[in-house]
C-alpha cells in the first residue's frame, strides 16, 4: 500500500486566484494529502518585536496559540508549499507578517531538525513582473529554516484572473507544475545542499558560545555543537 505524501499549503491571501490555482495543480499531481491555511484568515497577527521567541522560548510569543496549528501542520508534512501573488514586487503583507513569526527557527537561532528532511515549493504569479523578488521573500525563510530542497515557480500570467489566462500560457503552467511534481516525487529522501551544511557548520561553532542562553542550550542539547547533524537524524 502506497503511503500518501503529506502537503501543507500556506496561501498569502484568502482569495483563490491564479497563484492558488497553480498550487492546486502541483498538489493534485503529487497525489498528496493536503492541508491548507489562508492568510490572514487563519493567522493575521503582526510580530510585535518583543524578542521573547529569540531570547527565551517560542511558547512565550503572544501569538503562539494562533500560530501553532500551522506550525504543527508544517512539522508533520513532507512538502511545504508557500504561495503569494506579487504585491509591489514582494509577498503580501499577510505572508510577510506570518514569516516574521518564525525568525526563531532560522539557523542563527533554533532550527527544527524536521526541516532538514523536507521539500518546499514557493509559487508566485503576477500580471506583470516582480516574481523574482517575491520568490526570494519566501525562499529566504525556507533556506534559513534548513529546508533540504526548495522548488520555485514564478510566472507572469498576463491576466487579472485565472480564467483570463491564454491557452498558450496555461500549457506552460501545466508543463512547469508537472516538472515540479515529478522532481519532488523522484527526490525521495532529501538532504540539504552544501550551502545549508556550510552555514550549519558555522553556526555550530558560534553556538558553542551562543547569541543567547536559549540558543546555546538548544544547540548543545541537540549535540549540534559537536558532530551530530539534523539531516543524519530520522
Amino acid at each position: 500500500m502506497r503511503i500518501s505524501m503529506k502537503v501543507v499549503m500556506i496561501h498569502g491571501r484568502n482569495h483563490k486566484g491564479s497563484t492558488y490555482q497553480i498550487a492546486q495543480m502541483v498538489a493534485k499531481k503529487l497525489e498528496a494529502e493536503v492541508q491548507e491555511f489562508f492568510l490572514p484568515q487563519d493567522f493575521g497577527e503582526f510580530c510585535t518585536g518583543c524578542t521573547q521567541c529569540f531570547m527565551k522560548d517560542e511558547h512565550k510569543c503572544p501569538h503562539f496559540d494562533q500560530l501553532n496549528p500551522i506550525t504543527m501542520a508544517m512539522d508533520a508534512s513532507d512538502v511545504i508549499i508557500l504561495t503569494s501573488p506579487v504585491y509591489v514586487y514582494h509577498v503580501t503583507g499577510a505572508m510577510k507578517a506570518w514569516l516574521d513569526h518564525y525568525g526563531y527557527r532560522w539557523m542563527v537561532h533554533r532550527p527544527d531538525e524536521k526541516m532538514f528532511h523536507k521539500q518546499a515549493v514557493c509559487i508566485t504569479t503576477a500580471a506583470g513582473g516582480g516574481m523574482k523578488s517575491t520568490i526570494r521573500d519566501m525562499k529566504d525563510s525556507m533556506f534559513y529554516w534548513g529546508i533540504a530542497k526548495i522548488h520555485t515557480f514564478g510566472f507572469a500570467v498576463r491576466a487579472i484572473s485565472f480564467e483570463e489566462i491564454t491557452e498558450k500560457r496555461r500549457k506552460k503552467i501545466d508543463k512547469e507544475t508537472s516538472r515540479i511534481a515529478n522532481a519532488i516525487k523522484k527526490n525521495g529522501k532529501v538532504v540539504p545542499g552544501i550551502k545549508t551544511k556550510l552555514l550549519f557548520f558555522i553556526m555550530s561553532k558560534v553556538q558553542k558560545v551562543g547569541w543567547n542562553q536559549a540558543d546555546a542550550t538548544y544547540w548543545r542539547e541537540k549535540g549540534w555543537t559537536g558532530s551530530a547533524r539534523p539531516w543524519k537524524e530520522r
